[in-house]
């Protein structure tokens, strides 16, 4: 069973940075497209990052420049590096590992981590 465990939340200033860790376990191999999900209070959650089988990453058009998404298959954990962040930022941030493509809409061979929450004040 998939398993994925985010760490790294916590409240900050805009403008400053934050690094979210997510650790997989239950079988995430590189066959796995990894995704970082956010949902702010009172919105839908909606994609931040994705990095696909190849390695390949893509962002959604408000953190382009900003976030970075990487993986350290070694350890089973992806990263989300996020700089400059806005108050629009402000959400709890999921961790999803797909089992097929990446998809902003994922609906079935999905798990999710259990959030980390992410504060930004202006």
């Amino acid at each position: 069973q998939v398993q994925l465990v985010e760490s790294g939340g916590g409240s900050v200033q805009a403008g400053g940075s934050l690094r979210l860790s997510c650790v997989a376990s239950g079988g995430v191999d590189s066959t796995y497209c990894m995704m970082w999900f956010r949902q702010a209070p009172g919105k839908e959650r909606a994609g931040v990052a994705y990095i696909d089988q190849h390695g390949n990453p893509g962002y959604a058009d408000a953190v382009t420049g900003r976030f970075t998404i990487s993986k350290d298959n070694a350890k089973n954990t992806l990263y989300l590096q996020m700089n400059s962040l806005k108050p629009e930022d402000t959400a709890t941030y999921y961790c999803a590992a797909l089992k097929f493509l990446c998809t902003w809409r994922p609906k079935d061979n999905v798990s999710w981590g259990q959030g980390t929450r992410v504060t930004v004040s202006s």
